[in-house]
């Protein structure tokens, strides 16, 4: 049965896109005959090279004659996969969804984008003991590596320093990938760092069954600065001196500086199509690339399962081809079930801060400093002061004190406020900061005070040269009470400073999203978190005015934060490693990044989410990543592609359509195959969706593999929430000379154990290694 999607919609963070019309003489039915893209998968390309005619001869049969203009495709895929993406009515793709080789119809998806000290940072806890080896210095970034990472995304900025290749290794032969022409981007733009470039065209519905196609600027240049800005995260090269204006001055550096980028645009400002980060996703398997990170994702409200996302069918056939996928996790926090890019075979990354804050000082009339959280290049200077207002003081006539309280557009009286620091109040969430800023600026204000009771959970804002300060509310009351005191008040904002060594950190982000998964529950999601808050990394440099100091010249590298600066932390990490284990798999890889990763701050204590408290396995997945301790894990859970295909069987999906989209054509599900069994699979974590306190335990089994030392014997140690009984069998794990798998089972009994989800860890140590496997439990 195929399956057929109604409403997706997808995020920055597939395979026939088809368009038909029906008869009727209702509006709706009027509706569902314009044409629409839509994505047609078929499945595992078992004939690579598949004939475009076919899809044509297909699209021929149920498009009428009168619109033969139709018949064409807009993306063609044909190397790891099969399928197209064309212009159809619903009803066509109703058709064709029935069609026997044909795996899913689904109306091409409009993804969003989810969006330097970082890297010491993540190894500065680990390395306390050893602080000369840190993650700049470490002897592995001096060797050489054929690595090759693809980026989908805005495209890329090549003339950015962070993209020379000054002492890259030469192109290896398996890289069949191309750096394609256009108006703004030559072959030469390309070099031993970025060794290829490609863009996609963007289907658009259309009216009058007339096919149109965009293209993303029709160039592999990015235009945005978001893929410029992950790709170099993970990983540009050395670059000191790098700053944004003076701030988060030092070397910028990508996670794996050797490595080699290849660059696919398949999103412009507005979004991404499906059927062309499809596409990209076929090239990039094609093409040679090692690892895939795609910084995109759907809209958690409106989530498709696994045969309708393009992302996960993608995803899906490029691990079965060795290539890791590694994907954001959604900028959808703090609610609960947002998380997104879910699939197992999916690296999914949640973001959180690293140890540096932006301060931007208030100082007033009467001497009171305040600190206050912004990235603003404001001119201002303590000698000199400005008269200060509160926005309900200045509001315009007849417009309510509510409104101008909260500086909502044409609320201020532009009279009033010129020459003035303006006092505002954020707790609108319908009015941005970015909207407040406007206001002011457009009101000739002379900077802006923005009281936010949770100003702590937000990132800093970028203000630009406007002078900002976002403060709490404790702070924002001393600045009324000035304000209502004093007869003359005055006041100006400094110009941001960088704090260095700000603790706690790293703290979950108040915007990443949250587990558990919305399609299954049964694995735990996100995978992990990685540096994602104020992420400095090169950009696409900006000549508006207003966007950077008189005098200076636009900054080449800016701070960004979101989940998609969070993803190319773990795509640099997984470089990294792959180039010194050049044998290890794209889930032998992932185990090692998530059993060792980290669930402590640099104070010693537990991680903690954006409100202060102890942050849970839904907020920071098994924890935060410490790459160097990933390349010697000890122990790793190797998932095979067959853990995935009994994964689509114990999900529902039927044995024809997974024969279809597998190498293994003689695949048979097992023969209990129900939600639960998820559970199962050979996974580094263990989520299990619903335990019954009232019936006997449940077990899961798992096998690891030895990649360290022969000879040595693991012991289990169990962190359980109190009433929660969990058991691991056998206790010990004795590694004997030639044996290399060995597995054990964890049985959890709930009778007493609190209601809902309890958390906590099974870890395997030899005194040389701790393999950590978190675990999350739904007591009901």
């Amino acid at each position: 049965m195929a399956f057929l999607l109604l409403f997706p919609f997808l995020s920055l963070h597939c395979l026939v896109v088809i368009a038909s019309s029906s008869s009727s003489s209702s509006s709706s039915s009027s509706s569902n005959q314009i044409p629409k893209p839509y994505v047609v998968y078929m499945g595992s390309s078992s004939n690579l090279g598949v004939a475009e005619l076919a899809h044509l001869q297909l699209l021929s049969s149920i498009i009428p004659s009168e619109e033969s203009g139709r018949i064409s495709l807009i993306h063609h895929y044909k190397h790891s996969f099969k399928g197209f993406s064309a212009m159809l009515t619903e009803k066509e793709a109703s058709v064709l969804s029935g069609h026997e080789k044909i795996v899913s119809v689904f109306p091409d998806p409009i993804l969003k984008l989810h969006t330097t000290r970082s890297w010491d940072f993540l190894e500065a806890e680990a390395e306390a003991k050893a602080p000369t080896s840190t993650w700049s210095s470490h002897k592995y970034h001096n060797i050489s590596s054929d690595v090759i990472i693809g980026i989908i995304d805005t495209g890329i900025w090549p003339e950015s320093p962070s993209f020379k290749d000054r002492g890259m290794s030469e192109i290896p032969s398996k890289w069949k990938g191309v750096c394609m022409d256009s108006h703004d981007f030559k072959k030469s733009n390309c070099n031993r760092k970025l060794i290829g470039a490609r863009f996609y065209s963007i289907p658009l519905t259309s009216n009058n069954h007339n096919t149109t196609r965009t293209t993303p600027a029709g160039s592999p240049r990015d235009s945005v600065g978001h893929g410029t800005h992950t790709a170099s995260t993970a990983a540009g090269a050395h670059v000191a001196n790098a700053s944004y204006f003076g701030l988060a001055r030092g070397t910028v550096r990508g996670g794996s500086p050797s490595s080699m980028i290849a660059s696919y645009k398949a999103c412009s400002e507005d979004g991404c199509s499906g059927s062309a980060i499809l596409q990209a996703m076929d090239d990039a398997i094609a093409d040679g690339v090692d690892i895939i990170s795609i910084s995109i994702g759907m809209s958690p409200l409106f989530q498709s399962d696994y045969l309708n996302d393009p992302i996960a069918i993608g995803a899906f056939h490029a691990e079965q081809m060795g290539v890791m996928v590694i994907c954001s996790a959604g900028n959808d926090g703090p609610d609960p079930s947002s998380v997104v890019n879910t699939a197992p075979w999916i690296f999914t990354v949640g973001a959180s801060s690293i140890d540096r804050d932006f301060q931007s000082t208030v100082l007033l009339g009467n001497g009171k400093t305040i600190k206050g959280s912004a990235i603003s290049l404001s001119n201002l200077s303590s000698s000199m002061t400005y008269p200060i207002a509160f926005g309900k003081d200045i509001a315009a006539k007849f417009t309510p004190v509510s409104e101008a309280r909260t500086c909502r557009p044409g609320s201020l009286d532009s009279k009033k406020v010129a020459g003035k620091i303006i006092v505002c109040v954020d707790d609108d969430p319908t009015v941005p900061r970015k909207i407040k800023k406007l206001v002011a600026e457009d009101a000739d204000a002379k900077g802006l005070i923005l009281i936010d009771e949770d100003y702590e959970k937000h990132v800093p804002f970028d203000s630009g040269i406007f002078p900002f300060s976002e403060v709490g509310s404790v702070a924002g009351f001393q600045i009324i009470h000035y304000i209502n005191s004093t007869k003359n008040p005055t006041a100006t904002i400094l110009p941001t400073v960088d704090v260095p060594g700000y603790k706690p950190a790293p703290v979950v982000a108040y915007f990443s999203s949250r587990g558990p998964g919305e399609l299954t529950e049964n694995i735990l999601k996100p995978d992990v978190t990685a540096p994602g808050v104020a992420i400095l990394a090169a950009i696409v440099p900006k000549v508006n005015a207003g966007s950077f100091p008189i005098g200076k010249k636009p900054a080449g590298y800016a701070i960004k934060s979101g989940t998609s600066m969070a993803c190319p932390h773990v795509t640099g990490a997984a470089a990294f490693i792959r180039s010194v284990h050049r044998r290890w798999s794209s889930s032998i890889i992932k185990s090692a990044l998530m059993t060792t990763a980290t669930v402590y701050d640099n104070t010693g204590k537990p991680l903690k989410n954006n409100a202060g408290s102890t942050a849970s396995p839904h907020e920071t997945g098994v924890g935060e990543i410490s790459p160097l301790k990933a390349l010697n894990p000890g122990l790793v859970f190797e998932t095979t592609t067959k853990d995935y295909l009994r994964f689509l069987c114990y999900f529902g999906y039927s044995e024809k359509n997974i024969r279809s989209m597998s190498k293994y054509t003689n695949f048979n599900c097992p023969r209990n195959s129900i939600d639960n069994l998820i559970s199962n699979i050979n996974y580094p974590s263990i989520s299990i969706s619903k335990l019954d306190r009232h019936r006997a335990a449940e077990t899961v089994k798992r096998t690891v593999t030895n990649v360290g030392l022969q000879n040595v014997t693991y012991i289990s140690r169990v962190n359980a929430p109190s009433g929660l009984i969990v058991k691991v069998l056998p206790q010990k794990l004795v590694f004997a000379e030639g044996v290399k798998r060995m597995s054990f089972s964890v049985s959890f009994y709930g009778k007493e154990a609190a209601g809902g989800y309890n958390f906590g860890s099974v870890t395997w140590s030899d005194n040389r290694h701790s393999v950590q496997m978190m675990f999350a439990v739904n007591i009901q």
